[in-house]
Protein backbone atom coordinates (compact mmCIF):
# COMPACT_ATOMS: atom_id res chain seq x y z
CA UNK A 1 0.00 0.00 0.00
CA UNK A 2 1.52 3.56 -0.90
CA UNK A 3 1.60 6.01 1.39
CA UNK A 4 0.40 9.97 0.71
CA UNK A 5 4.26 10.51 0.74
CA UNK A 6 5.45 7.70 -1.62
CA UNK A 7 6.55 5.44 0.33
CA UNK A 8 5.65 1.61 0.38
CA UNK A 9 4.44 -0.27 3.70
CA UNK A 10 5.86 -3.42 1.65
CA UNK A 11 9.78 -1.83 2.23
CA UNK A 12 9.61 -1.19 5.87
CA UNK A 13 9.75 -3.32 9.02
CA UNK A 14 9.17 -6.63 8.12
CA UNK A 15 7.33 -5.95 5.04
CA UNK A 16 10.15 -6.11 3.41
CA UNK A 17 10.59 -9.38 3.20
CA UNK A 18 7.72 -10.03 1.80
CA UNK A 19 6.99 -10.02 -2.09
CA UNK A 20 6.53 -6.86 -3.41
CA UNK A 21 9.56 -5.77 -0.58
CA UNK A 22 13.02 -4.58 -1.41
CA UNK A 23 13.89 -7.66 0.08
CA UNK A 24 11.60 -10.42 -1.19
CA UNK A 25 12.14 -13.76 -1.86
CA UNK A 26 13.86 -14.50 -4.78
CA UNK A 27 12.85 -17.11 -7.18
CA UNK A 28 15.19 -16.41 -10.14
CA UNK A 29 18.46 -18.42 -9.36
CA UNK A 30 20.47 -15.59 -11.90
CA UNK A 31 18.86 -13.11 -9.87
CA UNK A 32 20.03 -14.38 -6.85
CA UNK A 33 23.52 -14.27 -7.93
CA UNK A 34 23.51 -11.13 -9.29
CA UNK A 35 22.30 -9.47 -6.30
CA UNK A 36 25.11 -11.84 -4.56
CA UNK A 37 27.78 -10.63 -6.70
CA UNK A 38 26.80 -6.78 -6.03
CA UNK A 39 27.36 -7.16 -2.40
CA UNK A 40 31.03 -6.79 -0.64
CA UNK A 41 33.09 -9.58 -0.60
CA UNK A 42 33.11 -10.18 3.31
CA UNK A 43 29.36 -9.47 2.74
CA UNK A 44 29.11 -12.01 -0.07
CA UNK A 45 30.32 -14.36 2.24
CA UNK A 46 28.17 -14.04 5.05
CA UNK A 47 24.98 -14.09 2.72
CA UNK A 48 26.30 -17.45 1.05
CA UNK A 49 26.70 -19.60 5.09
CA UNK A 50 23.20 -17.49 6.16
CA UNK A 51 21.81 -19.25 2.87
CA UNK A 52 23.06 -22.58 3.78
CA UNK A 53 22.09 -22.27 7.30
CA UNK A 54 18.18 -21.16 6.00
CA UNK A 55 18.33 -24.44 3.87
CA UNK A 56 19.44 -26.78 7.02
CA UNK A 57 16.30 -24.66 8.72
CA UNK A 58 14.29 -26.21 5.95
CA UNK A 59 15.48 -29.50 5.64
CA UNK A 60 14.96 -29.60 9.66
CA UNK A 61 11.07 -28.16 8.80
CA UNK A 62 10.62 -30.59 5.98
CA UNK A 63 11.77 -33.63 8.19
CA UNK A 64 9.74 -32.09 11.63
CA UNK A 65 12.65 -31.96 13.41
CA UNK A 66 13.16 -28.94 15.88
CA UNK A 67 16.59 -27.47 15.73
CA UNK A 68 18.30 -27.43 18.91
CA UNK A 69 17.38 -24.48 20.96
CA UNK A 70 21.21 -23.34 21.77
CA UNK A 71 21.77 -22.92 18.16
CA UNK A 72 18.55 -20.78 18.01
CA UNK A 73 20.21 -18.53 20.99
CA UNK A 74 23.75 -18.80 19.51
CA UNK A 75 22.25 -16.94 16.20
CA UNK A 76 20.10 -14.28 18.04
CA UNK A 77 23.60 -13.72 19.53
CA UNK A 78 25.47 -13.90 16.63
CA UNK A 79 23.30 -11.22 14.82
CA UNK A 80 25.08 -8.17 16.80
CA UNK A 81 28.70 -8.99 16.18
CA UNK A 82 30.73 -7.32 14.13
CA UNK A 83 30.95 -9.11 10.38
CA UNK A 84 33.89 -10.59 10.25
CA UNK A 85 32.90 -12.45 13.73
CA UNK A 86 29.63 -13.09 12.97
CA UNK A 87 30.56 -14.78 9.65
CA UNK A 88 32.95 -17.17 11.60
CA UNK A 89 30.10 -17.61 14.78
CA UNK A 90 27.41 -18.88 11.32
CA UNK A 91 30.30 -21.09 9.87
CA UNK A 92 30.28 -23.00 13.19
CA UNK A 93 26.59 -22.98 13.83
CA UNK A 94 26.26 -24.21 10.47
CA UNK A 95 28.97 -27.64 11.49
CA UNK A 96 26.84 -27.53 14.71
CA UNK A 97 23.61 -28.24 12.72
CA UNK A 98 25.38 -30.59 10.19
CA UNK A 99 26.59 -32.62 13.38
CA UNK A 100 22.86 -32.71 15.00
CA UNK A 101 21.13 -34.21 12.34
CA UNK A 102 20.50 -37.86 12.55
CA UNK A 103 22.60 -40.77 11.46
CA UNK A 104 25.13 -37.54 10.22
CA UNK A 105 28.32 -39.33 11.58
CA UNK A 106 27.81 -42.95 10.99
CA UNK A 107 27.30 -42.88 7.41
CA UNK A 108 24.11 -44.84 7.30
CA UNK A 109 22.75 -43.09 4.10
CA UNK A 110 25.26 -43.19 2.16
CA UNK A 111 25.25 -45.61 -0.48
CA UNK A 112 27.52 -48.10 -0.87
Amino acid sequence: MEKKDGRNDKNQGLGRFEPGGDLEPIEDRREYENRLNALPTDQQELAHELSRFADLCQYFEREKMDIPAEIVEDLGRASRLPLPERLEKIKKLNQRLMESLPNACDGARIRQ
